[in-house]
């Protein structure tokens, strides 16, 4: 969300953004926004004016009282009584029109770093630049769950009757590589300085309107029905949840949490899936980063976040690419997002294992998140996500990297302690 400044100061930078986002249905909301927050703000003027003639009038009527002018008194009463209406339904009228205000706010995209792209969709996301040479093997590569079926590590059908579309069991060595992957992906973040956490599963529906935008709350969140409670689709949301009305002091920044947790997500399509195997599911396991920073600091942690994540896959022996996100691809909270894309082999092409994103002040201005700074003085922090590791489908991108022609697969150096195996060997051979 925006700081309502910008729309009385400059409004048409604000239309400027909608346009570049390709989103010209939300340009009348900046008009509308002008309006309620023009009317928001003669209402407080009206409400401050008659309070302080009404206090005015209560000294006078004692005055009156005690100089025995009591239908002078009484008049003044009287103007007093139909101030008081007055107010009521002005202060009625305002809190209806900030709700208004607030609604409108929402839905009005931040504004975007100079540097995004401007492009429609993800189709015109840019390739920045590649870490580590995408190598087609001479042998076929199977699709991703029949390679884990040879390890006996995937069973899709019995997920199926238990929960439907969308679900999965995973087994054996194909479920030691998932928790292994994890376990490093911590340790790894952990190295980096962050401060490992795990947080609540579920989360209120006043946090879930502070970390994201509406349509993304209605394609991603699953609902507890009867509850004010929403399971997470990332824990980045409950992790930037944590500081909702808080105030930071500044010496406590930046704060950098690295954090564990199953993820739910609706998946729109997803019980009819697009994609076959794990691809698109609606439960998965993931560790993730977040960053609460000051603002002049939140350019150089995007920078770090995302390449962290070129750092972790490459250790893993993994090829992967930066795609910078354009702004039609853009969510409305962020500033600026890329993903990490890992190769692969098989499609012969690169997929998404990893979003980076910079939201700004967004999140700090919805969840009334404040910085108190040095000189006392209150300002809103910056906050960032990325993702470190989300098996299952970055496992897509491993077993495919890793397979062999005689169809095992091999451990790199940093995941055996963790594994305690070098090598999968297919059942049976």
């Amino acid at each position: 969300m925006i700081d309502i400044k910008l729309i009385r100061e400059n409004p048409e930078l604000v239309r400027e953004n909608i346009r570049k986002k390709f989103q010209d249905a939300k340009l009348p909301l900046v008009d509308k926004a002008f309006e309620l927050d023009k009317r928001n703000r003669a209402i407080k003027t009206e409400v401050q004016t008659l309070l302080a003639n009404r206090n005015s009038a209560s000294k006078q009527i004692g005055m009156l009282m005690k100089q025995g002018k009591k239908e002078e008194a009484e008049a003044v009463k009287a103007e007093v009584a139909q101030s008081g209406e007055r107010i009521a339904a002005l202060q009625a009228e305002e809190t209806q029109v900030e709700a208004d205000l607030q609604a409108c706010m929402m839905q009005i995209p931040n504004i975007m770093d100079p540097s995004v792209p401007i492009g429609k969709d993800d189709s015109m996301n840019v390739e920045v630049q590649r870490f580590g040479e995408p190598l087609v093997p001479e042998f076929e590569i199977p699709y991703h769950t029949k390679i884990m079926e040879s390890f006996n590590g995937i069973d899709m059908d019995s997920a199926g009757r238990v929960a439907g579309n969308g679900f999965y069991y995973l087994m054996g060595d194909i479920a030691r590589l998932h928790s292994s992957v994890l376990a490093y992906a911590r340790d790894f973040m952990i190295d980096k300085g962050f401060t490992y956490c795990i947080p609540p599963f579920m989360i209120h529906g006043n946090v879930v309107e502070g970390v994201m935008s509406q349509s993304d709350m209605d394609a991603m969140m699953y609902k507890i029905e009867g509850e004010d409670l929403y399971l997470i689709g990332t824990s980045e949301h409950s992790m930037i949840g944590k500081f909702i009305d808080r105030i930071i002091p500044e010496s406590d920044l930046p704060q950098t949490l690295t954090s564990y947790s199953p993820c739910f997500r609706k998946e729109k399509g997803a019980h009819g899936l697009e994609e076959r195997g794990v691809y698109r599911i609606h439960q998965f396991e993931k560790q993730e980063m977040i960053v609460i920073c000051r603002p002049e600091e939140s350019m150089d942690w995007y920078e770090k976040m995302w390449r962290m994540s070129v750092e972790l896959f490459r250790s893993m022996e993994i090829p992967v690419r930066q795609l910078e996100c354009c702004s039609g691809d853009l969510a409305d909270l962020k500033v600026k997002s890329c993903d990490i894309e890992a190769w692969s082999p098989r499609q012969k092409k690169y997929f998404e294992v990893c979003s980076c994103s910079n939201l700004g002040d967004a999140q700090a201005r919805r969840l009334k998140m404040r910085v108190k700074g040095a000189d006392g003085k209150m300002y809103l922090p910056h906050t960032l996500n990325n993702t470190v590791a989300a098996p299952p489908r970055m496992l897509i991108a491993f077993l495919e990297n890793h397979l062999q022609a005689d169809g095992s697969v091999t451990i790199p150096e940093v995941l055996r302690p963790y594994c305690r195996f070098d090598r999968m060997v297919p059942k049976g051979k």
